[in-house]
């Protein structure tokens, strides 16, 4: 069986991706500083979705490490590193797996928003509350970015791509054939 080779995979594509991803970072940062501005207070979907400024976050998600002396330090150490892994996986991921470089294009963005927020302030600015039926959640869009990127990658992982484990699309089963059969020739060799 031939070893598979990682080689980069950066074209137009990753180049689109990358001016999305700045995008979504630009969009974050702003309605950030533009939110502590003005001081928002409005409902998006009354008793679901509201605003409020002024939270901050000292921890991850739902305060995490909030408390902890040593928890800030720790993440945005994590942070940096883990972003920079999730860069590494941008980079590798085949062209033509467009929906995972996606996915790895919103959690990027998402990552560098709110790590931009721990090197700056020491905190995570979060302004967007959501009701998740026996709980509340502040949060921001950076959050938004990296949990929806996360849901994408894992669709992306069980149902879309030549790896996926229950493959749906044409090209999925395709290529899960394509390999079988190959598997079987270098058996039979």
């Amino acid at each position: 069986m031939a070893k598979k080779k990682f080689k980069l995979e950066f074209g137009f594509v990753s180049i689109m991706l990358i001016i999305f991803c700045l995008a979504l970072i630009a969009i974050d940062i702003t309605l950030k500083y533009i939110e502590e501005g003005q001081q928002w207070m409005f409902g998006v979907i009354p008793g679901f979705i509201w605003v409020e400024y002024g939270h901050h976050n000292y921890g991850a998600a739902f305060s995490f490490l909030a408390n902890a002396p040593w928890g800030q330090t720790f993440l945005t150490v994590f942070s940096a590193v883990l972003l920079c892994i999730i860069i590494a996986a941008f980079i590798l991921v085949p062209e033509r797996f467009t929906f995972l470089k996606t996915a790895l294009a919103m959690v990027i963005a998402g990552a560098v928003g709110n790590l931009v927020d721990r090197l700056m302030f020491g905190y995570v600015r979060d302004f967007v509350w959501v009701n998740m039926l026996f709980s509340t959640a502040c949060c921001n869009f950076a959050d938004f970015f990296i949990v929806f990127g996360i849901i994408f990658a894992i669709v992306d992982f069980l149902f879309l791509n030549e790896w996926a484990l229950i493959p749906l699309t044409k090209r999925a089963k395709a290529a899960q054939a394509k390999e079988k059969e190959q598997a079987s020739k270098d058996s039979k060799n």
